[in-house]
């Protein structure tokens, strides 16, 4: 059966998707429509009900640590300011000059006193404040005060450096939205003898010509899509990544899950598997002087059974925090979508604060081999997201499959969905949570 379906309008209030279907039959657990990837008058929705009425992840404390540092950010497609102001707190201020509009820092980081336009001249302190304009004697007096400062999102708060905004006054507290995924940051964060972590070795970014909803926590690709980098780990069978990967943790039969946590957050859940092979990733690490010393340190600050429990993961949840944050590899991975067809990535490597240099290198370099710009792992993921998307331009039977495993999840003690590790739970669950926000009209 061809079915055209088009979906270039969407009424408010009846959410009719014309070609018959209506916008909350485009997803179920079953299946998902492609025009939720394709249409860009569905895409400007998801900007309107889940960019801008839910937290956003901004940025980590550790990327902007002295007074003046800033870094740029998005909400969506709306540009801010992650600011360490002078006045001793870290801001969130939108990019847009209180005159015209223009944006007031261009420069993607830096550290600054003020922030001036360059359109007109007017500036503004890094709290925001609006502290001069030029040829002031064509306003009249006080100007400066009565119109105020930069604005800001409705609502900014951290969760262990984790810094989330959120355009709407109409959300739960962050505690609330992060739920259970907040115990697995923790697994990233006490990789660290000194329970921090540092954002502060630069970041990689791509982009690809797909829909940012591709970008999702998969267990059922990794050894088709990355077949190249598995072998690779299994000829290096002393190497580490080879001990924390032993037995294939992406079969069925091993010890790993897929997870829905509520709200959008999923999670490959590597936990039980990796401590399966604690010893060996211990030996591994006990080989050199430097990871020695960090063994120990951890050992010191958690005692031997947590210790071992933090250090199982290599900060490593492999955590999905909806809709633009993941916690993968070595890396903190923030999601911007620019269009129905155009999705930037932004990977930054993760440092423990308090370990030896050798550790943070070898993180480093770790990263580099399946994240950096000449790895393998990123480019397969960036061209299996343009194939898919390709694909999804085919009107003739439009709909995408999601139902493997459903038949076998179960709902765990603590609440969560569970399926096997090849199983599409984590799709689900992202989808349902789409679905959830974007039929709040």
């Amino acid at each position: 059966m061809n079915e055209q379906v088009k979906t270039s309008e969407i009424l408010a209030g009846q959410e009719i998707v014309t070609g018959g279907h209506r916008l909350d039959e485009l997803v179920s657990d079953r299946r998902v429509h492609s025009a939720i990837y394709t249409d860009p008058k569905i895409f400007e929705l998801e900007l309107e009900r889940i960019y801008y009425r839910t937290w956003v992840y901004i940025g980590h404390e550790s990327e902007v640590p002295k007074s003046g540092d800033f870094k740029l950010r998005k909400i969506g497609r709306q540009p801010v300011i992650l600011v360490n102001s002078r006045d001793g707190g870290i801001n969130v201020l939108m990019n847009r000059c209180l005159h015209r509009g223009a944006v007031v820092a261009e420069v993607e980081a830096g550290n600054t006193k003020f922030f001036r336009c360059w359109y007109h001249g007017w500036t503004y302190d890094t709290s925001g404040k609006l502290v001069q304009v030029t040829a002031d004697e064509g306003y009249e007096p006080g100007f400066c005060e009565k119109k105020g400062g930069l604005s800001r999102p409705a609502k900014v708060d951290q969760y262990r450096g984790f810094i989330f905004a959120s355009l709407s006054e109409d959300v739960p507290p962050l505690a609330d939205h992060l739920g259970q995924a907040a115990d697995l940051l923790n697994y990233l964060i006490d990789a660290s003898p000194t329970g921090k972590i540092r954002l502060d070795a630069g970041v990689n970014k791509t982009s690809y010509r797909g829909n940012w909803k591709l970008v999702g926590m998969d267990g059922y690709h990794v050894n088709y899509v990355h077949a190249s980098v598995i072998s690779g780990w299994e000829e290096n069978e002393n190497s580490g990544i080879a001990a924390m990967h032993k037995n294939d943790p992406f079969n069925d039969n091993a010890l790993t899950r897929t997870r829905d946590l509520g709200r959008g957050h999923v999670l490959l859940d590597f936990r039980e598997h990796r401590m399966a092979s604690i010893d060996k990733y211990l030996e591994f690490l006990r080989s050199t002087p430097g990871g020695n010393a960090y063994v120990d340190s951890m050992l010191d600050a958690y005692g031997e059974d947590q210790g071992k429990r933090n250090m199982s993961l290599a900060g490593d949840p492999h955590l999905g925090i909806f809709p633009n944050l993941q916690v993968i590899g070595n890396q903190v991975r923030i999601m911007n979508p620019i269009a129905a067809e155009e999705t930037e990535i932004l990977m930054f490597p993760v440092m423990f604060d308090g370990v030896p240099d050798e550790i943070n290198t070898l993180r480093l370099r770790q990263h580099e081999s399946f994240y950096g710009p000449s790895s393998a792992g990123s480019p397969d993921d960036a061209e299996i997201f343009e194939r898919a998307q390709l694909g999804m331009r085919a009107t003739v039977n439009p709909w995408i499959d999601i139902s493997r495993g459903l038949h076998r999840e179960i709902i765990d003690e603590d609440g969560t969905r569970v399926g096997k590790i090849s199983d599409e739970t984590t799709q689900r669950g992202q989808m349902r949570e789409w679905k959830r926000l974007m039929m709040d009209a």
